[in-house]
């Protein structure tokens, strides 16, 4: 657990900035950790950490400056460019109207069926694969998907964290910068 990456870490940060719940600044964040070189990604808690820094630092660092508590999942970068350098998607572009996401695992112990939300109907989430720890999905623009979103936690068995695939590829090209 505490040994460096060779690579840059990514970090996301579980259930923060949703719903006005453990609302922070990931920007003001990211400038209290710029002696680790951290790049923020949106609001939602992702961030790239591009200096080597132990992870068990990197855990309680983060720890410190959170104004709460929070299940913060780090991963390797090259495990992000792998995931994406492997076409988990496929060729094809979403169909209009779908948003593709990956839920996060703590680890790549859990194995995950493919499944749909709602079991009957039209769907408004899907399960579509695993990658090591990466849950591959999609989900419809509708009113009723955030609902179907949370119950991830419980089907899965863990509790995850979910991000557009847009979200995935900013990660990526801050990576490659």
């Amino acid at each position: 657990m505490g040994r460096f990456s060779d690579m840059a870490l990514v970090v996301f940060l579980r259930g923060v900035n949703v719903g006005g719940h453990r609302t922070f600044r990931p920007a003001q964040l990211a400038a209290q950790l710029k002696h680790l070189d951290c790049v923020n990604i949106g609001a939602a808690g992702t961030f790239v950490i591009r200096k080597r820094v132990p992870l068990q630092k990197l855990r309680a660092e983060l720890a410190r400056r959170l104004p709460f508590e929070t299940l913060t999942m780090i991963c390797l970068g090259e495990n992000i460019t792998s995931l994406i350098a492997g076409a988990p998607f496929g060729a094809k572009p979403a169909a209009p109207g779908v948003v593709r996401f990956i839920s996060v695992l703590p680890n790549k112990t859990f194995n995950v069926a493919p499944v749909q939300l709602p079991a009957r109907g039209k769907w408004l989430v899907r399960v579509v694969g695993q990658r090591e720890r990466f849950v591959l999905g999609e989900y419809r623009r509708d009113m009723k998907t955030i609902g179907y979103l949370g119950k991830l936690d419980r089907l899965i068995g863990v509790p995850v964290t979910t991000r557009n695939w847009n979200t995935i590829n900013q990660i990526r090209k801050v990576l490659e910068s």
